[in-house]
C-alpha cells in the first residue's frame, strides 16, 4: 500500500531529526554531547521557531544532541508541537521558572546543557559558540546581551539602563564575578559542574544561583555576545519587574553575609570606637568646631555595639552557610568564621573584658582620690562608657565563640548493626568520630 504524502512540515521535521542522528560530529563532539533545554509555559507561538532553530544550529555546526522542553503546565498545546518537531517533552509539575529548569536538566542527557528561554527572545544560533568555550575549559559560559546587541523594543528601558546594570554592578561586587551580564538567560555549562552546584531555589533567581554559586566554587567563567530579540510573545511576560527583581537583590545579599553583616557591622564598630578613644584622650574634644563630649561616648557605644552585633552576626552567618553547604568554604575573614577556632574566639573576648576592667579601674582610681565624693559626669564617663562597651562586647565574642563551637560539631549515627554482643563500638563509629 503506498503510503500517504507528508506535508512539506513534516518532511523538514524528520529531515532535522535524520540529520541529528546521522551527522558526524566535530571537534570531538559525541553523540548526545549537547542539551538545550527550554523552559516552556503556554509558549505555542515561538516554541517551534526556538526548537527548529536549536536543531538547525547543532546541525550546521556539526553537533550531536537532543532540545529539551521542560513544560511547566501548558494549556496552549505546547506539549504536542514540541513533540512533533523532535524535542524530548519533559512534564514539570512544580511550577516555577527554576523549578522547570532543573527538572529539565535533570531529565538531559548531554555531557554539554545550553538553557534559554523558548519566548523567541534569544538566538539560539549562538548555543554553538557556547559550546566552544565549554570545549576550552569553562565551566559556566554566560551570554551577554549588552555585548552581542540589543534589538529595539527586546527589552524595557528600565532594565536596559537601571535594573540589569545596577543588579549585574552589585553581584561583581558582591561576588568578584566577571559576568557582565548577571541575568543573560541563554546560558551553557558542564554537567558535572552542574552536579556540583547543588541548585535549589524554584523561581527567577534560580539565574543568580547559578552564577553566584559557580563563582564561590572557583569554577570558570566566561562570556560570549548574544542578541536579544523582541519576544513573540501576545501576552504579558511572565516576568515582574519589582518583584523578581528584589527577589535577584534579596538572594545576592544572603549568600553574601560579609558585604551584608560584617563588612557594615565592621565599619559601624570602628567608627564607635575612634569615637570613644577621641572622647576619652581629650574631654571635650573639638573636631572642625564640632564639641565632642559625654553625649557623643554614648552614642559611639551604641554604635560600637550594633556594630559588633553585626559582625558576628556575619561571621555565625559564614559559618552557618558553609555547614549546611550553601557556601563553600572561604580563605579570607569569613574562612575563620568557617574553620575558626574556638579558644581564639574566647580570648580575644577576654582580651576586651580585661582592657575594659582595667579602664573601670582607672575611673574608680580617680573617684577614690576624691575620697568617693561627687564628680564630674564629663571628667569620669569618658572612661566609664568604652569600659563597659569593651566588656559587653568581649563577652558577647566570647559567648559567640562557643556558638561557633557547637554549630561545628560533627554528629555520627549508631545503628543496632554497629554494636556487638559485648556492646562494644564497632569501626564504622570510630570513623565517624574522626570525620
Amino acid at each position: 500500500m503506498q503510503r500517504p504524502l507528508k506535508s512539506p512540515e513534516a518532511q523538514n521535521r524528520e529531515g532535522l531529526k535524520e540529520g541529528l542522528s546521522t551527522l558526524p560530529g566535530v571537534r570531538g563532539m559525541r553523540a548526545g554531547e549537547l542539551s538545550i533545554v527550554m523552559p516552556c509555559l503556554n509558549e505555542i507561538r515561538t516554541l517551534g521557531g526556538c526548537i527548529k532553530e536549536a536543531m538547525q544550529a547543532m546541525m550546521d555546526a556539526g553537533i550531536h544532541g537532543e532540545v529539551v522542553i521542560a513544560d511547566n503546565g501548558s494549556a496552549d498545546g505546547s506539549q504536542e508541537l514540541a513533540a512533533s518537531l523532535g524535542a524530548r517533552v519533559v512534564d514539570v509539575a512544580q511550577r516555577g521558572y527554576g523549578s522547570a529548569l532543573r527538572g529539565g536538566i535533570a531529565a538531559s542527557r548531554g555531557e554539554f546543557v545550553v538553557m534559554g528561554d523558548c519566548d523567541g527572545s534569544y538566538d539560539f544560533g549562538h548555543a554553538p559558540r557556547i559550546v566552544e568555550k565549554l570545549q576550552e575549559g569553562y565551566d559556566l559560559v554566560m551570554g551577554n546581551r549588552f555585548l552581542g546587541g540589543i534589538q529595539p523594543g527586546a527589552m524595557p528601558w528600565k532594565h536596559r539602563y537601571i535594573g540589569n546594570p545596577v543588579l549585574s554592578g552589585i553581584g561583581r561586587l558582591l561576588f568578584r564575578c566577571p559576568a557582565g551580564d548577571f541575568h543573560c538567560g541563554l546560558r551553557g555549562f558542564r554537567r558535572d559542574v552542574y552536579d556540583q552546584l547543588g541548585l535549589n531555589t524554584t523561581g527567577m533567581e534560580f539565574a543568580s544561583e547559578m552564577v553566584i554559586k559557580a563563582q564561590l566554587g572557583g569554577f570558570k567563567i566566561a562570556e560570549v555576545p548574544t542578541v536579544l530579540r523582541p519576544d513573540g510573545r501576545d501576552r504579558a511576560p511572565h516576568l515582574r519587574s519589582f518583584r523578581d527583581g528584589w527577589r535577584h537583590l534579596r538572594f545576592m545579599l544572603l549568600f553574601s553575609p560579609r558585604w551584608l553583616f560584617f563588612v557594615p557591622g565592621c565599619v559601624l564598630a570602628l567608627i564607635g570606637l575612634l569615637l570613644m578613644a577621641i572622647v576619652a584622650i581629650g574631654s571635650p574634644a573639638r573636631i572642625g568646631g564640632v564639641s565632642l563630649s559625654v553625649n557623643t561616648s554614648i552614642a559611639a557605644s551604641l554604635l560600637t555595639l550594633l556594630g559588633s552585633q553585626l559582625a558576628f552576626t556575619g561571621l555565625f552567618a559564614r559559618r552557618l552557610a558553609t555547614r549546611l553547604g550553601a557556601l563553600p568554604p572561604s580563605r579570607s575573614l569569613g574562612g575563620w568564621a568557617s574553620r575558626g577556632s574556638l579558644e581564639w574566639g574566647v580570648v580575644a573576648g577576654l582580651m576586651a573584658v580585661s582592657v575594659g576592667l582595667s579602664l573601670l579601674a582607672y575611673a574608680t582610681l580617680r573617684w577614690r582620690e576624691t575620697g568617693f565624693a561627687k564628680l564630674d559626669p564629663l571628667l569620669t564617663m569618658r572612661f566609664v562608657v568604652p569600659a563597659m562597651t569593651l566588656m559587653v562586647l568581649g563577652t558577647g565574642l566570647s559567648f559567640l565563640s562557643f556558638l561557633f563551637g557547637l554549630v561545628g560539631l560533627k554528629v555520627g549515627s549508631v545503628d543496632a548493626e554497629s554494636i556487638d554482643d559485648s556492646g562494644s563500638v564497632l569501626e564504622s563509629v570510630r570513623e565517624a568520630s574522626q570525620a
